[in-house]
């Protein structure tokens, strides 16, 4: 199974500790919008929060490349206070899990 499959199940079923498994142990999270900056441990406990609340939704996801070393997905998101976002994700593998993590969004309406 690839690492978008992976990251896609995880995601679906709402599964937190199989999603932080997926993180490499120096994994970093940018936010390309505000440009923060997230540790695999600051991320993990957003996670808890995010996929705890049936509002934050992935209306649809695809795989747009992926190789041993990197993974491009464009995915619709829907939030709790009922925006939505088109949101490019691009992740640099090591060693088969995510050890940086980058975002772009553009709000939809």
């Amino acid at each position: 199974m690839s690492l978008y499959q992976k990251l896609a199940k995880v995601m679906d079923d709402r599964n937190i500790e199989g999603y932080i498994e997926l993180l490499h142990e120096d994994a970093e999270i940018v936010f390309h919008k505000s440009g923060n900056k997230f540790t695999k441990s600051e991320w993990a406990s957003m996670v808890v929060d995010m996929m705890g609340n049936p509002k934050f939704v992935n209306d649809a996801s695809r795989c747009v490349y992926e190789n041993d070393e990197i993974l491009v997905s464009h995915d619709f998101m829907s939030y709790p206070d009922d925006t939505k976002e088109a949101v490019m994700l691009v992740c640099m593998i090591k060693d088969g899990q995510i050890i940086r993590m980058e975002t772009g969004a553009t709000p939809l309406t």
